[in-house]
Order: C-alpha cells, then structure tokens, then sequence
C-alpha cells in the first residue's frame, strides 16, 4: 500500500492558473471568467487569490486552505480528462477535479457558475 500522493498536488497553483485562462481565452472568454469561477468555488476574494499566487502555494494547500468552499459545488457532475468528477473519492482531488470541470465548461461556452449560483444542494 502507498500514500504517496499525485504529482498536481504538490504544483504550485499559480503554474496551473495560466493554463485555466489560456484555455478559457482560445475559446473567446476572459481571466476575470475565471477567477470568478474560482472565487465561487473556493470562497477567495480577488485578492486573497492573487496572493496565493503570489506565495506560490501548492494545489493541495490552495484547496485545503480556501475559506469555504462552495456547498454548490456537489452539483457539478460529468467527465473531465476522462474522470467522471462525482467518482473521484480524495477530496483534494476531486476539488481539483470540480475546477477543471467549471473550465472546460466556460471554455464550452456554457453557463457554468450562473447555474450553479442559483442551484440548492
């Protein structure tokens, strides 16, 4: 048995920030698309997030560390890189896992957070 952990975990969130925006931007959305995603997801302010970044924190204390994460967020369901994102079982991961979700959602042109914001669990 082996706790050692995937390798995202220990990437710095501000090396994965850039490749959410360019993705959402070859598909005609913006940064501040984004960033409001991750707000509604995690609960940082745009502040707090651009000094995340700026510490270069991990993926995995970037999630462990949002000051609240979204109880909306249970809602968000389908596949991304192959991984149906209600199955993943680490619960870091499959927070990692919702935000790609929301990406590729905006990327896709669909009205991910607007959704999602007005959705009870």
């Amino acid at each position: 048995m082996t706790d050692k952990k995937h390798p995202v975990y220990s990437m710095a969130f501000s090396s994965i920030y850039p490749l959410y925006v360019n993705k959402a931007e070859k598909k005609g959305r913006t940064r501040s698309e984004v960033d409001e995603i991750i707000v509604w997801l995690t609960g940082y302010g745009q502040t707090q997030l651009e000094t995340q970044m700026e510490n270069g924190v991990s993926m995995e204390s970037f999630f462990e560390g949002a000051p609240e994460m979204n109880p909306s967020r249970s809602l968000i369901t389908g596949v991304v890189c192959g991984v149906r994102v209600e199955e993943v079982k680490e619960p870091v991961m499959r927070e990692i896992r919702y935000l790609d979700k929301l990406v590729d959602e905006l990327a896709k042109g669909k009205a991910t957070g607007k959704k999602l914001r007005t959705s009870v669990p």
